[in-house]
């Protein structure tokens, strides 16, 4: 079986221009997928809005993995995204990860907390935005 990762989920999702947002989605992330990210619940729709919404500011990024743990169907990292926005400033963020993968390899469920370690005060929700 082939299992997902962050790095591959996220470069889809956000660093692929040209990639269809369902078909990226389709790819890493199961039907009944839902994801919490500094303690607010999202389910898949919620989600896919939320990374709408950053295609539509970012511009490009890169994800770079420090930890990586999969145990059955149990998944946990910490990652570092650093992107670039349309108006040209820059975040960085650092974020931990718990999730789940369901049975086809596909997380089903993530839970996050993300630290902003460079960016305007306004981009610390960029984890959620929509």
């Amino acid at each position: 079986m082939n299992r997902t990762d962050i790095r591959t989920a996220l470069t889809d999702l956000l660093f692929t221009p040209g990639l269809d947002l369902d078909e990226a989605a389709d790819r890493h992330f199961a039907p009944d997928y839902r994801q919490r990210t500094d303690g607010s619940w999202a389910d898949r729709a919620e989600f896919l809005s939320h990374i709408a919404h950053l295609r539509e500011v970012v511009t490009r990024g890169t994800v770079e993995v420090h930890d990586e743990l999969a145990d059955g169907n149990l998944y946990a990292d910490r990652h570092t995204v650093d992107v670039t926005k349309t108006d040209g400033s820059t975040v960085r963020m650092e974020v931990y990860v718990f999730a789940e993968f369901a049975p086809d390899g596909r997380f089903c469920r993530l839970e996050e907390t993300t630290l902003m370690l460079e960016g305007a005060e306004g981009d610390r929700n960029l984890g959620s935005a929509r």
